[in-house]
C-alpha cells in the first residue's frame, strides 16, 4: 500500500526547512519543488544536475537535518520502532553511543507507556556547539499533560526505573511545553 499523498502544508513546510539548511551552507536554489507531470517524458537535465524537487518529504526532512548536522525522525512511538531508531542514532553519531541509546529508548519507552502506543513523535539527536562537545536528544509527542516525573523504583518495582537511568547518564534533562505537544530533551556529554 502506497503511503497518501502529504498535506500541501507538509510539503510547503518541509521546502521551507530544505531552503533554510541549504542556504546556512551558503546553497541557494530557484526552486526546491517541482511539478513532476510537465517532467513526464521529457525531463533530461544536464550532466551533474539534481532535481531537488523531485523527493519526498521524508527525504526532504532527512537531508534537512544532515544539512543541520542532527537527526531528525518523525516515527510511531513503538517497541519495534526502537531497535532502528537506536541503530540511526549510532550510524547517525558514527560509532558507539549506549548513553545516547539508551536515553533515546527510555524516552521513547514513557511515550509508549504514558501517552499510548503508536503516539507520533519526532526524535532529534544533535551536537551542541561550544561546551565541550555535547549530544542533545529529544522526543516530542502531541500530549501536553502527561509530564515525566522522576520517581525512584525499589527493588520490587517492575517499572519506574527510566528517567532514573536518564538522570544518571544526561548531564542535564528537562521539558519544555508548547501548545501542541512537549518535548522531553537530555543533553550527555560527547563520548559518552
Amino acid at each position: 500500500m502506497q503511503d497518501p499523498q502529504p498535506p500541501a502544508a507538509d510539503v510547503d513546510h518541509c521546502v521551507t526547512d530544505l531552503r533554510t539548511a541549504l542556504a546556512a551552507h551558503g546553497i541557494t536554489l530557484p526552486s526546491l519543488r517541482a511539478d513532476l507531470p510537465t517532467f513526464a517524458g521529457t525531463y533530461a537535465p544536464p550532466a551533474g544536475l539534481v532535481a531537488l524537487g523531485n523527493c519526498n518529504t521524508v527525504t526532504a526532512r532527512k537531508l534537512a537535518a544532515v544539512l543541520r548536522g542532527g537527526l531528525d525522525l518523525d516515527l510511531p512511538a513503538t517497541p519495534k520502532a526502537v531497535p532502528d531508531l537506536r541503530r540511526a542514532v549510532r550510524l547517525h553519531l558514527g560509532g558507539p553511543c549506549a548513553d545516547v541509546q539508551l536515553c533515546v529508548t527510555e524516552l521513547v519507552a514513557n511515550v509508549i507507556r504514558h501517552v499510548g502506543e503508536g503516539t507520533p513523535v519526532r526524535v532529534r539527536v544533535a551536537r551542541v556547539d561550544g561546551d565541550g562537545g555535547r549530544i542533545r536528544v529529544e522526543v516530542t509527542d502531541p500530549d501536553t499533560r502527561a509530564l515525566p516525573v522522576l520517581v525512584r523504583a525499589t527493588g520490587d518495582d517492575e517499572a519506574g526505573r527510566g528517567l532514573a537511568l536518564l538522570d544518571a547518564v544526561a548531564l542535564r534533562w528537562g521539558v519544555e511545553q508548547g501548545a501542541s505537544g512537549k518535548t522531553v530533551w537530555c543533553e550527555l556529554a560527547e563520548g559518552e
